[in-house]
């Protein structure tokens, strides 16, 4: 199945019927490749309202739009997750941190190989707090770390400490890259990327309910991150990465920074300014779509 995606468990095989029950479709109710064959680009990032802003953002872009046309959430049984399809193009939410995340992209690869889809992109569009970036930059991430800015997942599976490579693809990355720098709109960096259990211990904020340690050993940690290699810190890529190595799809992770961590914990941007910032990762992989479809 070169080009399929991997699907790395043999007891689906044996089952009547999958369930794909946070999204509220089945294989028994649902006819997966006439409804997602034709998918070849998977956005997905953690708000439903912003998953379907790209969604109506893309259908315009690609000349898909219609005026009054409104995107009927597919997974609209369910209230865990929303789904929107125009074209070749699936937008998906999946919520905030890695067990949301990981959630969503069991069912997702799961409808894509139900669904017999092939040569897909997937890529995940969504804010983080930068370092040593103004706000506003891009970052397309070479490798998510973990806190100890390692590249790598652990996870505990029937007790035992699995670990998983966090990796992305190289070429994805470049061609990305190539697509800002034909925008020319905002700055666009290409690094690590540190992915933390939560928002605020794990990302070293001196603003949250609980904080044990003083301003000077936040600073530190945070040049050390920067040292390492890491621009940005957000709170999915790390499953994201290594979910989709293991089954075989490219797979690319494009956030904005919202604040300079060095410089603060709390964003303090206006409204409308923190609208427009959320926009770019939009921008950049909607013409990423367009040129790939040659429409650019």
């Amino acid at each position: 199945r070169e080009n399929f995606i991997n699907l790395c468990n043999p007891h689906l095989e044996k089952m009547k019927e999958d369930i794909l029950y946070h999204f509220a479709l089945g294989t028994g109710t649902h006819d997966f490749p006439t409804l997602f064959g034709d998918v070849k680009f998977v956005c997905v990032g953690g708000s439903p309202s912003r998953m379907k802003a790209f969604i109506a953002y893309i259908a315009e872009e690609l000349g898909l739009s219609s005026p009054g046309c409104d995107y009927p959430n597919i997974c609209a049984g369910t209230d865990r997750y929303a789904m929107y399809k125009v074209g070749p193009v699936l937008s998906v939410s999946h919520g905030m941190g890695i067990p949301s995340i990981s959630i969503m992209l069991h069912e997702l690869i799961k409808l894509l190989y139900h669904a017999k889809c092939s040569d897909i992109t997937i890529i995940r569009i969504g804010t983080s707090g930068g370092i040593g970036l103004e706000p506003g930059s891009v970052v397309i991430t070479r490798q998510s770390v973990d806190a100890t800015f390692k590249p790598q997942l652990e996870q505990v599976v029937l007790g035992k400490t699995v670990i998983r490579s966090t990796n992305l693809d190289e070429q994805l990355a470049q061609e990305l890259m190539q697509c800002s720098k034909e925008i020319g709109q905002f700055n666009t960096v290409i690094g690590n990327t540190m992915c933390t259990l939560d928002f605020y211990e794990g990302q070293g904020r001196l603003d949250g309910a609980i904080c044990l340690y003083d301003e000077e050993e936040k600073l530190q940690y945070l040049k050390n991150a920067y040292e390492s290699g890491v621009r940005n810190i957000e709170m999915e890529s790390s499953v994201f990465a290594a979910m989709c190595n293991l089954s075989g799809v490219k797979a690319a992770v494009v956030c904005v920074t919202l604040l300079n961590r060095l410089e603060g914990d709390q964003i303090s941007s206006p409204h409308d300014v923190l609208v427009e910032y959320q926009q770019r990762p939009q921008k950049l992989v909607g013409y990423f779509i367009k040129k790939s479809l040659g429409k650019a």
